[in-house]
Formats: structure tokens, C-alpha cells, sequence
């Protein structure tokens, strides 16, 4: 998914569109009525919950995570990895903003390395 700064609702219609599902279809393979479904891709209403989201996510191929913070959401798990160690993460958070998406990529796969050697 492109960070093209579209809006939640008009990224789930171009990609909908540009994997030629119909609205219909759509709506009923994520659980959602066509008609809730057509005025959130026109930024009608605010972007449904979590769990639609993710539904979405998975239907389209996405990133559940990106389509999340397109709606202006952290996942669930997120917010409570950062409600058990506030401190921590705040101060991990900023050394880590501006790091590349590499660099942020080897920094998650050392934390894994990490979990592995504790053995959590």
C-alpha cells in the first residue's frame, strides 16, 4: 500500500476497485452492509472498528497495522504493549523516530533475537 496521504475510505475504494470486487460482495465478505460500507469509502462516516478494519485488511491483502493508522487507530495489542511499559516504550519510540524502514526492520528482528535468547 502506497502512503499516498488518501483519506481511510478512499484507499479502501481504490484498492476494492483494483482488485474488481463489487461493493456488494465486499460489504458482505467483510461483514458490513453495502450502504455503511459506501459512505465510509466516501469519507461519509468515520472508519468502522478494529475488527472491520482487519476484516478489510485481509480481504484486500493489506497490512492490517497500515489500513489502522490510515484510520487514525493502533491496534489493540499496540496500545496495550505501551499500557503495561509507558516509560519504555515512549522512550524507545523516540530514540527509534526517523530510523528508515530498514533500520526499524533490523531493530524489530534483534528485539526477536532477544525474545529468543530469554526465552519468552
Amino acid at each position: 500500500m502506497s502512503n499516498d496521504n488518501s483519506s481511510f475510505g478512499a484507499t479502501v475504494r481504490r484498492l476494492r476497485e483494483a482488485k474488481k470486487i463489487g461493493l456488494r460482495k465486499f460489504a458482505k465478505e467483510v461483514g458490513m452492509s453495502p450502504t455503511y460500507l459506501s459512505k465510509v469509502e466516501r469519507d461519509e462516516f468515520n472508519p468502522p472498528s478494529e475488527e472491520k478494519i482487519r476484516a478489510i485488511a485481509a480481504a484486500l491483502g493489506q497490512d492490517a497495522d497500515e489500513l489502522l493508522a490510515l484510520a487514525g487507530r493502533l491496534s489493540s495489542d499496540l496500545a496495550d504493549i505501551i499500557q503495561r511499559h509507558p516509560r519504555e516504550m515512549a522512550t524507545f519510540l523516540r530514540a527509534a523516530n526517523g530510523l528508515s524502514a530498514e533500520e526499524m526492520q533490523r531493530l524489530a528482528e534483534e528485539a526477536q533475537r532477544l525474545k529468543k535468547e530469554d526465552g519468552t
